[in-house]
């Protein structure tokens, strides 16, 4: 079950990718294959579970087949992973000032991340009152303009 999983996404991958795979033919044979996965029943409850869950899904999973541009993967999800895996590990935090502070560290990070700057190098250029960092919102700002 697995390996169809993933023999399906890298196929979603290649059709998002390569133009020559961007057909109708190709199109159709990911979404019957698709159809055909989240029928299969297993001797497995949770899977069965997580099967119907892909089925209820669908459009939003094989969008990338009408509108290639679309991200393969929720980005919004990707950015909450850290904080679950985190919360998973440590237990959370004990207080209401240690969840801010977690948060706003998380989310500086994941920002640096996405601007292509370093957290590191961001943390220490404001700790040490070197400010050779523009302020994110700036970034941010420039980053946006120069996406249009």
């Amino acid at each position: 079950m697995r390996c169809q999983i993933w023999d399906l996404y890298a196929d979603l991958k290649a059709y998002k990718i390569e133009e020559a795979f961007q057909t109708p033919q190709f199109r159709e044979e990911i979404r019957s294959r698709f159809d055909e996965l989240c029928r299969t029943r297993t001797n497995y409850e949770t899977l069965n579970g997580h099967l119907k869950r892909l089925a209820r899904n669908k459009e939003e999973l094989l969008g990338v087949l009408d509108d290639p541009d679309l991200p393969l993967h929720n980005l919004s999800e990707s950015d909450i992973r850290e904080y679950v895996s985190r919360r998973k590990t440590s237990g959370s935090t004990r207080s209401e000032d240690g969840r801010r502070c977690r948060d706003t560290f998380t989310s500086l990070k994941k920002t640096c991340r996405k601007l292509g700057i370093s957290f590191w190098h961001y943390l220490h250029d404001r700790l040490a009152r070197v400010n050779a960092i523009p302020p994110l919102a700036e970034v941010v700002r420039a980053a946006a303009a120069g996406g249009k």
